[in-house]
């Protein structure tokens, strides 16, 4: 996976101490801005415990799962955070800290890491946690038959076992210093052990207990009494609903039956910026909306055919009118601009209708009929960037057929199973880790169905390759792999931009995740009564 060694003299070698420490400063880097709008600031109000906190999500499915393998969107994700605990966590400052594991060491090569349970930790079922409760929570992500997004995560771990009463060893099959900050996945949820194996009902180690579910609509939770954290979860109960429509989850927000919404309409962020009861938080991370080809299939298992595509779309025009701003171009690699080993001299690819006509022709085409498949559910606004691109595309002898697809159940029928279609990433914080989860051949979310050898050769080699400078020839190389090979357009990076009612408390604003890290849950509480 990532190794994010802020490097030393690779003649020195690499102790475990300096692990640790450059593990927490790559990850304050990688949470920095990337457009100039920085995390939001703490609100002048302190901690209180109290009241019933309403969210509204831009996503949610009825086709979604409490099993944390299968979370897709940030429905679940946030929920997920709300119910569960996880071994790391990172906090608003992008730093690397512990969270159900209380302390971790690791040995010279980086492929033994043991970690220190906390002791006192509590399930919502009242057993206290185990080593054997860690063993089940990541071997059910583990083994040949697991459909779990965070397979590509464990896969490289060859054996994980107890030591005692309140340590658990991972041995890794290559040394990766990335590890510990892997671990705050929201899918690598730590659950009870039930006969050996993940007992994945909603119970939970964090801040709040599973009240009910109901799929594609909402979720609620009270706050669990026991949490081993006395400074968070403090609202009483919380309650997540799956609204789709923007309109309504601004209307919702502004009459007060909602306390926070996501994803809100960069159209309508001055016009809100005017109600002084609301606050609007603009915070730069890792996320990033694409467009994702079937390398698998005609024609776009053809490079010229996909490069023509990426030529086609006037990013520029996605940044100012879908983004107002609130982003950043992208390049047609996942990687953001804050990110240490970001190819930073790559050429910015541009919207160039005789370069995509050009490489029609080398495909053998004289011109590119094909259906673009679009919901909202992809991102706020991912209707109206099908259609600018369907408009781009004119010039360029490109018939894009915008097919309107319905928000619910569009990450099961649409999503890695159509040729052409919307959708986004939130990113992850280190190189390796976003290739790793979306790009290797054998990814379970390589939405391009794309493989390319060199790729995945580089990828394996600088996953465990100490030397700072050799990295980065590594990565700069995937990253114009990916721009000129790979199987997403990634027109732009998008701000994460959500609102809040100002009667909600909240320190500064992790940028990690989005809602802050999805602890929104458990990290905000009611500044009024």
């Amino acid at each position: 996976m990532n190794n994010w060694d802020e490097r030393t003299n690779p003649a020195a070698g690499l102790s475990r101490r300096s692990l640790l420490k450059s593990a927490a400063a790559a990850g304050a880097l990688a949470m920095a801005s990337s457009s100039g709008v920085y995390n939001a600031l703490a609100q002048e109000s302190k901690p209180k415990k109290g009241g019933h906190f309403k969210i509204g999500i831009g996503a949610g499915a009825t086709s979604d799962s409490i099993d944390p393998a299968t979370y897709t969107n940030s429905f679940t994700e946030c929920f997920g955070k709300t119910l569960h605990g996880y071994l790391t966590g990172i906090d608003a400052d992008g730093k690397l800290s512990g969270e159900l594991a209380e302390s971790w060491d690791v040995s010279k090569d980086a492929k033994t890491w043991t970690f220190k349970l906390r002791k006192g930790a509590e399930f919502h079922n009242g057993k206290s946690l185990d080593p054997e409760d860690v063993l089940a929570s990541i071997n059910h992500h583990r083994g040949d038959q697991s459909k779990s997004g965070a397979k590509t995560i464990v896969d490289p771990i060859d054996d994980v076992r107890a030591d005692g009463s309140g340590t658990v060893v991972f041995i890794l099959k290559a040394g990766n210093a990335d590890f510990p900050y892997l671990l705050e996945d929201f899918h690598l949820a730590i659950v009870p052990a039930k006969d050996g194996k993940a007992d994945i009902s909603g119970v939970g180690a964090g801040g709040y207990v599973l009240d009910n579910i109901d799929y594609g609509v909402k979720g609620t939770a009270k706050r669990f009494d026991n949490y081993w954290k006395s400074d968070a979860a403090w609202f009483d109960s919380f309650e997540a609903l799956a609204i789709h429509d923007v309109t309504a989850r601004t209307n919702a927000l502004t009459t007060g039956q909602i306390h926070a919404m996501d994803r809100v309409d960069l159209k309508t962020v001055h016009l809100l910026e005017r109600n002084k009861g609301l606050e609007i938080l603009s915070i730069a991370g890792t996320q990033f909306y694409c467009t994702a080809m079937d390398c698998a299939a005609a024609p776009l298992d053809n490079a010229d055919v996909r490069l023509a595509l990426k030529y086609a779309v006037d990013r520029q025009q996605l940044l100012d009118t879908l983004l107002h701003g609130h982003g950043k171009l992208g390049n047609d690699h996942p990687i953001g601009s804050t990110n240490r080993f970001f190819a930073k001299d790559l050429p910015q690819r541009a919207y160039d209708p005789d370069k995509a006509r050009f490489h029609l022709k080398k495909a053998g085409l004289a011109d590119l009929k094909i259906s673009l498949f679009a919901a909202d559910a992809a991102f706020a606004g991912a209707v109206d960037a099908a259609a600018i691109y369907q408009q781009n595309g004119v010039k360029a002898g490109i018939n894009i057929n915008v097919v309107r697809e319905p928000s619910d159940g569009y990450w099961d029928t649409v999503w890695l199973k159509k040729l052409f279609y919307m959708s986004y990433w939130l990113g992850r914080p280190t190189a390796d880790w976003m290739f790793s989860q979306g790009y290797a051949a054998d990814a379970a979310w390589n939405q391009g169905h794309w493989k390319n050898a060199r790729f995945n050769e580089l990828l394996v080699g600088a996953r465990s390759e100490l030397d700072d400078a050799k990295r980065l020839e590594m990565y700069t190389e995937m990253q114009s792999i990916c721009r000129d090979d790979g199987g997403e357009i990634i027109p732009v990076f998008a701000n994460n931009v959500s609102a809040l009612s100002r009667k909600i408390g909240h320190t500064k604003i992790a940028s990690n995740w989005d809602l802050d890290g999805f602890r929104c849950g458990e990290r905000w509480w009611f500044a009024e009564a």
